[in-house]
């Protein structure tokens, strides 16, 4: 038998502590969407009790068929779906040339482009609304979808080309190189040869876009007054209750649920990519 054991890995009070921080930190952060889930089937009367009870005592299913019987909820989740997919689609299919020729074609004035790019990231949404109501005022957008798709791939449209850029930098310049002996032209390098390799950027660029599309609320709620136009997040919002003086928590709850599981498989389905993105881009900018 050999002298030399193998070491045994031992949990000492550094690691409890450091499993007991993780613990708290995943508590902290999933508390409040816990909290959501199990009111969304609590029945009301364990909703409005004083002290209100945090397990609930009778499951429900009331407040989910009542979101489809009481308001067109499918076709809100149909309305978020298409706003924010095709902002998306068009985000990458702008920002991705438009990354490629900062990072490669070096055009003139490239750095102040950049600049110009990143100050707009800064800038708040919310500031133009005034704006971006008259240019819908006067070209009749209202309640079209041509209405969000718009400013959402405005918004979008830096954080792509940042993030896409980065990717687009960190790439051999030998590979281009080759393409073009072999006779690619610009268009047929970055579709054939770099985006394939860019795969984890495009995926968490489009994820991120079609989050922040998905959640937007308040061009949703100024530009979109046509009830089967709305979105998910003006739609929960509204949601009314049979009383003036009673707040529907329950409808609300299983709204916001709902509205939140579309993000959750797609994050799920994309979680590679999403973290060799995240991971990869942060190497060299």
């Amino acid at each position: 038998m050999s002298s030399h054991s193998l070491p045994t890995k031992k949990t000492g009070p550094n690691g409890i502590f450091h499993w007991l921080a993780v613990f708290a930190l995943c508590l902290f952060c999933l508390a409040p969407v816990l909290w959501q889930v199990l009111t969304s089937f609590k029945v009301n009367a364990d909703i409005a009790a004083i002290p209100n009870i945090y397990l609930p005592t009778r499951l429900t299913l009331s407040h989910y068929i009542e979101l489809f019987t009481r308001k067109p909820f499918l076709r809100y989740l149909l309305n978020s779906t298409f706003v924010s997919l095709t902002s998306t689609i068009v985000c990458l299919a702008i920002g991705t040339p438009a990354a490629y020729a900062i990072a490669r074609l070096r055009p003139v004035g490239g750095k102040l482009i950049q600049l110009g790019v990143l100050l707009v990231t800064l800038f708040p949404s919310i500031l133009l609304l005034q704006g971006l109501l008259e240019i819908i005022q006067f070209f009749h957008l209202g309640n079209n979808y041509l209405a969000l798709i718009i400013p959402y791939t405005a918004m979008n449209l830096p954080l792509t080309i940042l993030v896409m850029r980065s990717f687009f930098v960190q790439l051999p310049k030998e590979l281009e190189d080759a393409a073009k002996v072999d006779g690619y032209n610009t268009w047929q390098l970055l579709v054939q040869i770099l985006m394939p390799l860019t795969l984890p950027a495009l995926v968490t660029t489009g994820i991120l876009t079609f989050i922040a599309a998905w959640n937007e609320f308040i061009f949703a709620l100024t530009f979109i007054t046509e009830e089967t136009m709305k979105t998910v997040p003006v739609a929960s919002a509204q949601l009314g209750s049979a009383s003036v003086f009673e707040i529907p928590y329950g409808p609300i709850a299983a709204a916001t649920v709902i509205g939140t599981i579309p993000l959750v498989i797609l994050v799920l389905f994309f979680q590679r990519q999403i973290v060799q993105g995240l991971t990869a881009g942060a190497v060299k900018g």
